[in-house]
């Protein structure tokens, strides 16, 4: 029985596509708009210096390369989605085009940047998990298409069919459907000689001691991370509460609630539903309002 691990974290995911520049070139192909000009070949940039913790990447990306057209591309996972991250992507793609350029050169040699995110995460109310951003001008007019963003949410994506083979499916599922519990890969990835080649590098039995226990600091790290945020939007929600209670102002106590409604549309989790019914007992808050902020009804919320 084979074990594998999540092409998603951190070491995995630079193995595979920071090492090998064919499977790079098979999935920029594969994810990103380039009409009839494909890459053909790839040459690795140098990235900035990683974060001793692995979730505070600031401006580094993961990978960065550029092909033989002079095109660039940074390609980075994101474990989760925060408001700044579209404008950091766009200002680290902006420094990259305009380094393109020395003193005294012309403007006619720029060439166009990519930037393809991955986020393992719903950054949007859209429904679409594949989405291509373009720099906008205040009348909404494309400003400009040489700076691209390419913006990928795991979560939402599922294969229309799995016996579809299109590359772009086949990398997105070797993404989402392969984790650390997996014994076994489905053959339709394995049967296709790129994504095979992807697969047998996430073999855990590749890697060294070492490794995996810097593979496991990762999943710690985002483990924790996880929780601060949580713990976050749960405090937040419950001070603004208590402020509306203790100011008297309903309005105070309406925001508080919408926020807690918006937190459980977000994350969807029976859990926190529970709890935050719970800390609004704790508050007296009328039965009415606390099953319109949780969705139980008035047994649910006597029962906890």
């Amino acid at each position: 029985m084979q074990h594998y691990l999540d092409p998603k974290a951190d070491l995995t995911f630079k193995k595979v596509f920071g090492e090998h520049p064919d499977l790079v070139k098979s999935f920029l192909n594969a994810l990103l708009p380039l009409e009839d000009r494909v890459i053909e070949e790839i040459e690795y940039l140098p990235t900035e210096l990683l974060s001793e913790d692995p979730l505070k990447k600031n401006s580094i990306v993961d990978v960065c390369c550029r092909d033989n057209h002079g095109r660039q591309f940074i390609v980075e996972m994101q474990m989760y989605w925060t408001k700044d991250f579209f404008q950091r992507m766009l200002f680290n793609l902006s420094k990259t085009y305009s380094r393109q350029l020395s003193p005294g050169s012309s403007y006619s040699i720029l060439k166009p940047v990519y930037g393809l995110c991955l986020i393992n995460d719903k950054a949007t109310d859209e429904e679409s998990y594949y989405n291509v951003i373009l720099p906008r001008n205040e009348a909404g007019t494309i400003a400009m298409k040489d700076i691209q963003i390419v913006s990928v949410e795991l979560p939402k994506f599922t294969p229309k069919t799995f016996a579809e083979k299109k590359m772009h499916v086949l990398w997105l599922r070797f993404l989402t459907e392969i984790s650390d519990r997996t014994t076994e890969v489905s053959s339709d990835l394995t049967q296709n000689p790129e994504i095979n080649k992807a697969v047998e590098i996430i073999r855990k039995s590749a890697f060294t001691e070492a490794e995996l226990m810097g593979y496991d600091k990762f999943w710690d790290a985002v483990s924790v991370e996880r929780t601060l945020i949580d713990n976050a939007l749960e405090k937040g929600m419950a001070m603004g509460i208590q402020q509306g209670i203790e100011q008297g102002i309903e309005q105070g106590i309406e925001q508080g609630i919408e926020q807690g409604i918006e937190q459980g549309k977000q994350e969807g989790q029976l859990e926190e539903r529970k709890q935050m019914a719970k800390n609004l007992k704790s508050l007296n808050i009328p039965m009415e309002t606390i099953m319109k902020a949780t969705g139980f009804s008035v047994k649910e919320i006597e029962e906890l």
